[in-house]
């Protein structure tokens, strides 16, 4: 039950700015420090996935769909920040962090904005309408 309420809570943080609110919910395992990392790089993940150079994908984790494009560190970074935070919310809730990721990237797919890219169970890749 506390892990229907962790991903319900998660699920809000969503709907405010993906997982900068969603650090908090995790309480203190993620630090300060990664939901702030969080928080600076939301405008440039932001503007990579309107450009359509990142997705994200089935996983949890942002995917660069455009090879060719600079995307400097940020995907790694916060792909780094991500896992971690899979991580803490796992181990308070007796979950893995791959079902976490799984749950995350279903959330962010159904509340994710339109046009950007998004990847399904099965791999396939699509645009959201």
């Amino acid at each position: 039950m506390k892990w229907r309420r962790m991903f319900n809570l998660m699920a809000v943080a969503l709907t405010l700015g993906f997982m900068v609110s969603a650090s908090c919910v995790v309480f203190a395992s993620p630090s300060d420090d990664i939901r702030t990392r969080m928080k600076e790089r939301l405008p440039k993940l932001n503007k990579l996935k309107d450009a359509g150079v990142i997705g994200e994908d089935n996983k949890g984790f942002i995917a660069i769909r455009d090879k060719s494009a600079d995307t400097g560190n940020v995907v790694g970074a916060e792909n780094t920040d991500r896992k971690a935070v899979y991580v803490a919310i796992a181990r308070k809730n007796g979950a893995s962090p791959e079902t976490v990721g799984q749950r995350r990237a279903i959330k962010i797919a159904e509340t994710g904005k339109s046009h950007h890219w998004f990847q399904n169970a099965a791999g396939k890749w699509y645009q959201k309408p």
